[in-house]
């Protein structure tokens, strides 16, 4: 199964500012189009850094976005007006966080969350091969494209990790699925096995952890090249090794 790429849920009208953008403009764009954060760019469409509503809080930013722009943005009014007093940021580039955090196209949504949590930001700007901007994704595009219960990550599992992957029936192993949370138990044929269905759960949509409780009849990973294992032959070993 094919996990779900960034590229199939990013945004590609990407608003964006430019690094000498006035503030008071940056303000102006988060409020006319309802977005928490901008990409800025340099003249090439490469992402430099990222601007969002909480950058124009910190004191090097204050004042020089105080107006009635700001008002329209969701969730602030004139107490954060008062707030925006004696800074010294006068420009995109100079209120920014920076560097920013990409992510590519190809890259899966999972990987993407992945990211957004590690970094904890909202946003993360798409980029190509050549860094330069492509696209926009938030974890709301993210959950959207992620949304599955339990239970439907279980018939997952079974179809693509047992049936596709490893040629089992849907029962051949034991699957428990718990917010998202994968658990595998039960006895494959060969150790390499185990890596397999691990990797193929973990591109499953939806899953955000796989266990391994796995145990194997025969580790191939010891055998001499173009050595095939004796059927029937059984070796002891410890459960999820």
């Amino acid at each position: 199964m094919k996990a779900t790429e960034v590229g199939a849920v990013m945004t590609t009208d990407v608003v964006t500012a430019a690094y000498g953008t006035p503030l008071r403009d940056v303000v102006r764009k988060l409020g006319e189009h309802r977005v928490g954060g901008l990409p800025v760019t340099d003249d090439q469409d490469r992402v430099v850094g990222v601007i969002c509503a909480s950058d124009l809080t910190r004191p090097r930013a204050r004042a020089a976005v105080a107006g009635p722009w700001w008002v329209r943005l969701r969730g602030t009014g004139r107490r954060l007006l008062r707030a925006l007093a004696g800074g010294r940021a006068r420009t995109a580039g100079s209120a920014m966080s920076a560097p920013a955090v990409t992510v590519g196209a190809r890259a899966t949504v999972t990987e993407a969350s992945l990211l957004m949590t590690a970094h904890g930001v909202e946003r993360l700007p798409v980029v190509d091969d050549e860094e330069r901007l492509v696209g926009i994704v938030t974890r709301r595009d993210l959950f959207r494209a992620v949304l599955r219960t339990d239970g439907d990550i279980d018939r997952a599992v079974r179809r693509y990790v047992l049936g596709t992957a490893l040629w089992l029936t849907p029962r051949a192993l034991a699957v428990g699925v718990e917010d998202g949370v994968v658990t595998l138990t039960g006895q494959v044929e060969r150790r390499s096995d185990i890596q397999l269905a691990v990797e193929a759960a973990s591109r499953i949509d939806g899953v955000v952890a796989v266990i391994d409780q796995l145990s194997y009849r025969v580790d191939d990973t010891r055998l001499p090249a173009g050595t095939a294992p004796a059927l029937g032959k059984t070796e002891e070993t410890v459960p999820g090794r």
